[in-house]
């Protein structure tokens, strides 16, 4: 009896939390999560991304094993076999987790199609050994570039001691304090907080270098500096259309497009990687 009840609360306890997601399924995303050890194979843990190397060599040496098959070139064939043979298993090896979603039996069958010269059913068996390839992408290749790929700002220090986010969050209020000032027709004050944007720019440029090493367009670039002149010019004499229309080429030069990069993946990859804050999840 004691059993019963037992069993019957945690079906009503199922049933509750299916139901609270039910009624929010507008505002649920489902995803799966990769195994933490696929961390292992990526940067900063490993800096040769090994990871994403052997899945560089598996789809060149599927494409090239489906050319062969094609051509009937049973030579060429087995050359590139070998390697997709061993690096297809490796996965099962770097992440022991997902080592039952390789399709052995689907390798074992393209291996004895290509020892016949069966090149249909070395095609057969490469397009299943592909359908549980995107099956796993489906699953997990967005959120794992997203953990593993996107930058991470979160031990960033401008000018030493300066919180990177803080920084950003202020040179944002810059921003929109010009703007605020310029409808005022208060120009001194307008004018100052373009200064301190500007300064706030070449503080962050210093942090950008750490990644963009070989990058030759430093952060703030020419367009952005003259960007920031065109503006100043504007707010010592220009019209509120003048000043309007430089604020906003300003913000698309020095904000937007490294937002639409950076901040996006950055955004989406604290969302996966800090830890869940139940408070909030539970007021929401």
């Amino acid at each position: 009896m004691r059993w019963s009840r037992f069993i019957l609360l945690q079906c009503l306890l199922i049933a509750a939390v299916a139901a609270v997601f039910y009624i929010h399924k507008e505002r649920v995303i489902m995803l799966k999560k990769p195994p933490a050890s696929l961390s292992q194979w990526y940067q900063p843990e490993n800096k040769r991304q090994v990871w994403l190397h052997n899945m560089f060599k598996l789809r060149r040496e599927m494409q090239a094993i489906r050319h062969y098959a094609d051509q009937g070139d049973a030579q060429h064939l087995q050359k590139w076999l070998m390697p997709f043979s061993e690096h297809y298993q490796k996965i099962g090896e770097m992440v022991p987790e997902w080592k039952k979603k390789l399709d052995m039996e689907s390798l074992s069958s393209l291996q004895q199609s290509a020892r016949e010269n069966r090149f249909k059913g070395v095609s057969n068996a490469l397009a299943e050994i592909d359908k549980s390839c995107q099956s796993c992408h489906a699953d997990y290749r967005a959120i794992t570039a997203s953990m593993y790929r996107a930058p991470n700002f979160s031990s960033v220090k401008i000018d030493g001691n300066t919180d990177f986010e803080a920084h950003m969050e202020r040179l944002g209020k810059q921003v929109n304090q010009i703007k605020i000032a310029a409808e005022d027709e208060r120009r001194d004050e307008a004018l100052a907080s373009l200064a301190t944007l500007k300064q706030g720019m070449h503080s962050l440029g210093k942090t950008c270098i750490s990644c963009h090493k070989k990058d030759d367009r430093a952060y703030p670039g020419e367009a952005v500096l003259q960007s920031v002149a065109s503006l100043e010019q504007s707010l010592n004499g220009g019209t509120i259309k003048d000043q309007g229309r430089d604020l906003g080429t300003l913000a698309v030069l020095a904000c937007a497009r490294c937002h639409g990069t950076h901040r996006i993946a950055y955004d989406l990859r604290r969302a996966f990687t800090d830890s869940p804050d139940w408070r909030k999840l539970l007021k929401h």
